[in-house]
């Protein structure tokens, strides 16, 4: 589990830059964009914040996200 400390201090890479990048914590396994929709895995409770990898999921419907995410 990711602590809440974690959570509030993190941002999309792709988007903090020039926005927020607020993510929201989706079922313990995904880290949400509200802005770019981008959705970063957490593997082994470590959040994977790269940009190749939200991208990967940009286009994949939030519900339809597989849990636990696939390793790399």
């Amino acid at each position: 589990m990711v602590s809440e400390e974690l959570l509030e201090i993190l941002r999309c890479p792709a988007c903090v830059q020039t926005r927020e990048g607020t993510l929201e914590y989706f079922r313990k396994a995904w880290l949400v964009c509200q802005e770019c929709g981008r959705k970063y895995p957490i593997r082994d409770d470590i959040p994977v914040m790269l940009i190749d990898e939200g991208d990967k999921w940009v286009d994949i419907d939030q519900e339809d996200l597989p849990v636990p995410p696939p390793e790399a």
